[in-house]
């Protein structure tokens, strides 16, 4: 509900933009601010809201990112005027940046077998697919009938329902050792994000030669060095810089980048073609579209299984395949272009986005499954209400793009020969029948290592399967 809510917000907003744009005036760039206002806030808060989730607890933090949220957007609807609009916007953005990684936190330490947590996040990811088909045909219904205004009530009853099913349902859980705050690197990352945007969005209108933009530009460059040579220096950073040490998870970084820099551009200008040079209404606009969501929704789900089977690397190709081949498709539209080709172009793209999330959200989520929100790699999650949660396996960090499994043969060559089972940690089910969570036990405590270390320890160097810890 929590994807459906962001989602569900974003494309209903890029609708609305022509309507936004004839009500309050507003010039391109003023549309790019009501997109990219809530996207930058959302993107600086990230890490800090994971964190805030491991110290105060997931449950309390969700809850407060929807209460937030559901407020942000009544005050959206009452905005007056496009700066106002901006600013509730951001106040949406602050909501919303502790929904999505807190949910996935609680997804990761819920399905703790490989199998399984990737099943579990393709139909999380088939969440954008239906936020995707109800944003455009939900909001041209309401700017037909209400206005843009009536585009942010949406929220309000399903933010209000969701708080409510949080409190019966999810369990609470926190970090036993969540990391500390870490002020300086936050304001370095808003601050380097902050100048990259203005400096890209206000750019046109400024000139790309003005003293304003350069500035702009050579704020974003000293920030990004400054926090790249800080961040390694402190015991706890904001962003763990060595995570990006690991091929598979700055490949799926990239990655992430590269579609949803797609996806956010592809809606932004594709409503505004639909809607002024076709001079479609909001709501026809949104019916083109529901093909790129209906195709999202069936492919999320199985490009979670074929994970789960054989591994990211099938999927992150036909995602690159079809995703490039829908955009390439697009560049040389024409007011006169056949809708033929259009649908066509967005079955091809909405395919790509929807085999894309579930690779992705996978490779990046083989951290440990504490590290999840925001703590430390290593750390177990207490959950009071259904005892303790094994951690996702700090070998994630070395793991096998090509397979989406621990790099197996490492590990195998690391022990003494015998002590490890190369098939079996192959398939991720060491010392574990199918469906078995072997509990936490007095095997796994020894004097120098807490229970949490039984996935491995942060920085040691080494990775220690489930299995070895038992037989020890």
């Amino acid at each position: 509900m929590s994807l459906v809510i962001v989602g569900l917000d974003n494309t209903i907003v890029n609708v609305a933009l022509p309507s936004i744009q004839r009500d309050l005036h507003a010039s391109v760039s003023g549309l790019q601010w009501v997109v990219d206002a809530y996207t930058l806030v959302l993107a600086s808060l990230l890490v800090l809201s994971g964190s805030t989730a491991d110290r105060f607890g997931r449950r309390s933090t969700f809850q407060a990112g929807l209460a937030t949220f559901t407020i942000g957007s009544l005050l959206c609807s009452l905005a007056p005027s496009l700066g106002w609009l901006v600013v509730f916007r951001m106040l949406q953005a602050v909501g919303g940046s502790m929904l999505n990684p807190v949910a996935m936190s609680i997804i990761v330490n819920t399905f703790t077998d490989r199998a399984e947590r990737a099943r579990a996040i393709g139909v999380w990811g088939a969440a954008v697919g239906v936020s995707l088909a109800l944003g455009p045909v939900v909001g041209g219904l309401l700017i037909a009938s209400v206005g843009w205004r009536g585009i942010f009530w949406v929220n309000i009853p399903v933010g209000v329902a969701a708080i409510v099913l949080t409190a019966l349902f999810v369990p609470e859980s926190k970090a036993p050792h969540p990391r500390r705050l870490d002020p300086v690197g936050q304001v370095l990352v808003i601050v380097t994000l902050a100048s990259l945007i203005y400096g890209i969005i206000e750019g046109p209108q400024h000139g790309w030669g003005s003293p304003e933009i350069i500035g702009c530009f050579a704020l974003f460059a000293v920030a990004l060095a400054t926090l790249l040579v800080y961040e390694p220096r402190r015991r706890e950073p904001l962003l763990d810089l060595r995570f990006f040490r690991s091929a598979p998870f700055s490949g799926a970084t990239v990655i992430a980048v590269s579609a949803f820099a797609a996806l956010g551009g592809f809606l932004f200008l594709n409503t505004l073609y639909l809607q002024d040079v076709r001079g479609y209404s909001a709501l026809h606009a949104g019916l083109l579209t529901l093909p790129l969501a209906a195709v999202t929704v069936v492919f999320a789900p199985l490009s979670g299984r074929m994970i789960s089977i054989r591994g990211p690397r099938i999927p992150l190709v036909v995602a690159g395949i079809c995703m490039s081949g829908g955009a390439l498709m697009l560049t040389g539209l024409t007011a006169q272009q056949s809708t033929g080709w259009l649908l066509a172009s967005y079955v091809l793209f909405g395919i790509g986005f929807g085999v894309v999330n579930a690779p992705i959200t996978n490779t990046r989520g083989v951290r440990d499954a504490a590290r999840a929100g925001g703590g430390r790699v290593g750390d177990r999650v207490h959950q009071p209400a259904g005892g303790p949660v094994a951690g996702g396996g700090g070998g994630g960090l070395r793991g096998d793009l090509g397979h989406g499994r621990p790099d197996a043969h490492r590990l195998h060559h690391r022990q003494p020969r015998g002590l490890v089972d190369h098939h079996r940690l192959r398939a991720g089910r060491a010392d574990r029948g199918p469906g078995h969570q072997r509990p936490v036990g007095a095997a796994d405590r020894r004097p120098d290592r807490g229970p949490a270390d039984v996935g491995g320890r942060a920085g040691s160097g080494r990775v220690t399967p489930p299995g070895l810890a038992a037989r020890r």
